[in-house]
């Protein structure tokens, strides 16, 4: 039976009551935080909310996914990319179950994220209903916070609460698991107040302008000063603060794969890539540099290789919003907590005026370095074969740098980061702390949604694809334009790349078969094509672009190329190999 959507009074001085039911009020709750799309997929303990968004399509785009995976995914290239806070709607049971990847992905890259399940009757929990699981427990983990709603009058809080904890301060996943009593239920809702406080939780730390006056005075005598700065300058919105103080100050920065894009790729500051599969002279530089500065980024084990033995030459300054990163992987000289939004312009205020030219001169002979020995033979091999890097450029030349470019998992993740161009901010959305396989068609998907106006470009292994390419569904069902380049290299080439290095070539369940990914497409009714030559590329590539709507391009690459310069595990970053 339709259910005709309640009207609510407009706001007055006075608060007026309407009653409604628990599901209403949670749809206008969203409204009010400025939602206004929504991946999820239905079931029966979430089936009062999807009667109630019936009445809601005009105000609420819902997004029906394929996977609930594949909506939290989503939701997370949607935050991503809008910097917004993703909506994610699952039933009980296993359509929770199923987000946990997601939230784990999620809490790990500081995504924003409301996530609300469906939940048996509250009289059933603890019995073993059917579809019930311990929704709570089994995400507190992997939550910024969590709460389970059994009584419909809390759910303009709760909700207010949720979209204040998941947003402010260091962002994060939320789950909010109601009920289906509490979705049914008739309250008095007296309408919506968004939260701005909770006692005992402060999302910002105090700046202490002690720390900033030290931070200054290292920074000031340093003669080779490093930056490194992560996506804490892009969840802070920060990036003309950051441009302004590594300008005045003169000073070589790399980036984390997360903090790509807050400066563009070409400015004469952007040394490169940290880490693993970064560039040379960050690595390198990273244990020759007196003082270090670190902006936004957390010292993962993928950018610090073995820390017994990273930058113990330097003086460490690090700027987090979140103190618990302070120190927790590497001792700091002088911690500056807080928002870099407003810490940054106070230590530019204090900064002197530098270029240092001798310093950033051995950054750019060690790329030289790098593309002599890497580089070019990535970019323009002389192999029949085409590489995953040559793709990457001829897309580079094709978009001017201005695509979002989605990245799943692997060694293609890796090429992507390190040669893609990035004009703009919020362009490079990929699964960093987690590496989640999958996670790209569906994060496109979600991208899109979020950045609507601007291309965007799924890049994909072959591996990676199959685990969520039933989203190609959501493709169909939505019409969003989303391109697919799949560099198919016939095997799950990073633990490929490891067994060969280290492991004697000992290919132990990584020769991956694939299906016909062109016919896959067109079961879906998106256009695709395969090319396995290079003269094919360009005019492939430049008919996946100009194709009115989404597209599927498969490019088959060298089976047993590597991804070079690399940090092996357990090594120093001044370690890094060139082959």
């Amino acid at each position: 039976m339709e259910v005709a959507q309640q009207e609510l009074p407009a706001p007055t001085t006075k608060k007026e009551t309407v009653e409604v039911s628990g599901s209403v009020a949670l749809l206008e709750a969203l409204i009010a935080e400025g939602t206004d799309t929504i991946f999820g997929y239905p079931g029966g303990a979430i089936m009062p909310i999807y009667d109630a968004l019936y009445d809601y399509n005009e105000k609420l785009n819902h997004v029906l996914v394929r996977h609930e995976q594949g909506g939290i995914h989503a939701g997370q290239g949607y935050a991503r990319t809008s910097g917004k806070v993703g909506v994610v709607f699952a039933t009980s049971g296993p359509g929770a179950t199923n987000l946990v990847t997601g939230l784990a992905d999620a809490q790990i890259d500081s995504t924003p994220l409301v996530c609300i399940t469906g939940q048996v009757f509250a009289h059933l929990l603890g019995t073993d209903a059917f579809q019930e699981t311990d929704v709570i427990n089994i995400t507190t983990p992997v939550t910024k916070w969590n709460y389970q709603v059994t009584d419909a009058n809390e759910i303009p809080e709760v909700i207010a609460k949720a979209f204040y904890i998941a947003r402010s301060g260091r962002p994060g996943p939320v789950l909010i698991d109601i009920t289906k009593n509490a979705q049914i239920q008739k309250f008095n809702f007296e309408g919506y107040t968004a939260c701005n406080h909770i006692r005992s939780y402060r999302p910002k730390p105090i700046v202490r302008k002690q720390y900033i006056e030290e931070a200054a005075a290292l920074i000031n005598q340093a003669k080779k000063p490093f930056v490194l700065f992560g996506q804490g300058v892009i969840l802070g919105s920060a990036e003309q603060e950051f441009k302004a103080f590594i300008e005045k100050a003169g000073i070589p920065s790399a980036w984390t794969i997360l903090g790509v894009g807050a400066i563009p790729t070409d400015h004469p500051l952007n040394v490169g890539m940290l880490g693993m599969h970064g560039n040379y002279g960050p690595n390198v530089l990273t244990n020759e540099c007196d003082v270090l500065i670190a902006i936004g980024m957390r010292f993962d084990d993928r950018v610090t290789g073995r820390l017994d033995k990273y930058a113990k030459q330097a003086k460490v300054i690090h700027l987090d919003i979140d103190p618990a990163e302070i120190d927790k992987n590497v001792q700091t000289t002088v911690p500056v907590w807080g928002d870099c939004k407003e810490t940054l312009p106070l230590l530019t205020e204090l900064v002197e005026a530098k270029q240092h030219t001798e310093w950033l001169a051995k950054f750019n002979d060690y790329t030289r370095q790098e593309v002599e020995a890497v580089i070019h033979n990535e970019l323009n091999p002389s192999t029949e074969e085409m590489t995953m890097g040559e793709v990457v450029k001829v897309l580079n030349e094709l978009t001017g740098g201005d695509a979002v470019i989605v990245t799943d998992v692997g060694q293609h993740q890796m090429v992507g980061c390190r040669y893609a161009k990035f004009n703009k901010t919020r362009s490079n959305v990929t699964s960093g702390g987690l590496g989640t396989m999958g996670f790209a068609l569906p994060a496109a998907i979600g991208a899109k949604f979020g950045a609507q106006d601007r291309p965007v470009v799924a890049i994909i292994g072959d591996g990676g694809f199959q685990m969520t390419l039933q989203e190609l569904g959501t493709i169909m069902q939505t019409g969003i334009n989303v391109k697919i380049i799949i560099l198919n290299n016939r095997f799950l080439g990073m633990v490929r790349q490891w067994q060969e290095l280290f492991n004697e070539r000992r290919y132990s369940f990584v020769d991956i078969q694939s299906p016909d990914f062109v016919r896959v497409a067109s079961g879906y009714g998106i256009a695709g094509k395969s090319v396995n030559d290079r003269a094919e590329l360009t005019s492939a590539l430049e008919q996946m672009l100009n194709q009115d709507g989404s597209f599927l391009l498969e490019v088959m690459v060298t089976k047993e190329n590597n991804v070079f310069p690399m940090v092996p595990q357990g090594c120093s970053v001044s370690e890094i190999r060139l082959k």
